[in-house]
């Protein structure tokens, strides 16, 4: 297969193809970030990397012969989090970009198959999308693979269809401390900036893992559950920290219970942190150090804005799998 990677980030559309088992016999690649391609090309050295995406046109390519179109485009100017400025933002505007890319080799090779994804947006820009590329698209949240929550638009011109569910939890890739939720919530590009209990309790973002050394155990009872993970049903909320009645250890079936009372004592001892670079390509499903080819916050960046490999991976399994090319 003959792909073209558009906004091709650290190449996950590249590790979810090898996933899928398909082989890939050229890999063109569209991206900017510095970071990214040195990643890219430490992990895949022969990709060929075509530089800025608007300036297609002088790309030295055959583009009859793309199988494959795959592509990410900027989500900035979509996403809930962000001012919403949809195609007023210029980096959103870049999804017509990839657009005129794929309407240029339809007319070279009809049956090129073609991938895109985007964030949870407002029906009128998804309607848009959907229009622009003539298919509708299909909604995963990559909790069903992975232990993060994070939910995603996917179009291709084929069935897709929803992965099962894994079960995986956030339990089972921390390295070391204690954590208080099964999935984490979703990475993103500022990641590296850290987070704090604020954030974290009351605007649910930039997951934290919390350690207990600190803490005065005699404020802490010890129950014992089947499954680990059931949530704490004490008056824990009255303390105005809703989430904290439950601390799950991470290689035994056992919460911590915490009663109202020593809440706010606990509180103010709790040590917290951010995810390990390498917990959180854990959470995107990307091999172990697959990015410790730059320093930590780059790492940070592109992991928050790559994608789920293993929702990828389901996605070519399911259109890409049986065809020969």
């Amino acid at each position: 297969m003959k792909v073209l990677s558009l906004f091709d980030g650290m190449s996950c559309g590249r590790i979810a193809l090898d996933r899928a088992g398909i082989n890939v016999t050229s890999y063109h690649a569209s991206e900017l970030d510095k970071f990214a391609i040195k990643v890219t090309q430490a992990n895949w050295p022969e990709t060929v990397q075509l530089g800025d995406v608007t300036k297609w046109r002088e790309w030295d390519i055959d583009w009859k012969s793309i199988d494959l179109l795959i592509g990410g485009s900027p989500c900035q100017g979509f996403s809930f989090a962000g001012k919403q400025l949809a195609f007023d933002d210029p980096r959103s505007k870049l999804f017509f970009v990839y657009v005129d890319i794929l309407n240029h080799i339809k007319t070279l090779n009809p049956n090129v198959k073609f991938m895109l994804e985007n964030v949870r947006m407002k029906k009128e820009y998804l309607d848009i999308i959907s229009e622009q590329l003539g298919v509708d698209p299909v909604f995963i949240n990559s909790v069903l693979v992975s232990a993060q929550n994070r939910q995603r638009f996917y179009w291709a011109n084929w069935k897709i269809e929803q992965p099962n569910d894994r079960g995986l939890l956030l339990a089972g890739i921390i390295d070391s401390g204690i954590i208080d939720r099964e999935k984490s919530f979703c990475i993103d590009a500022n990641y590296h900036k850290g987070g704090n209990l604020k954030s974290y309790f009351e605007k649910n973002r930039r997951q934290l893992v919390f350690e207990l050394s600190s803490i005065n155990q005699r404020c802490i009872d010890i129950t014992i559950n089947d499954d680990g993970i059931r949530p704490h049903k004490g008056d824990a909320r009255k303390s105005g920290i809703s989430e904290l009645g439950r601390l799950v250890f991470k290689d035994a079936k056992k919460t911590y219970t915490v009663t109202t009372s020593h809440m706010p004592k606990i509180i103010d001892e709790l040590g917290y942190r951010k995810l390990t670079p390498i917990e959180c390509e854990r959470l995107q499903t990307v091999p172990d150090n697959y990015t410790n080819h730059t320093s930590n916050s780059q790492r940070y960046k592109m992991l928050g804005n790559g994608w789920t490999v293993d929702v990828i991976s389901h996605i070519f399994k399911q259109g890409l799998k049986n065809d020969r090319f």
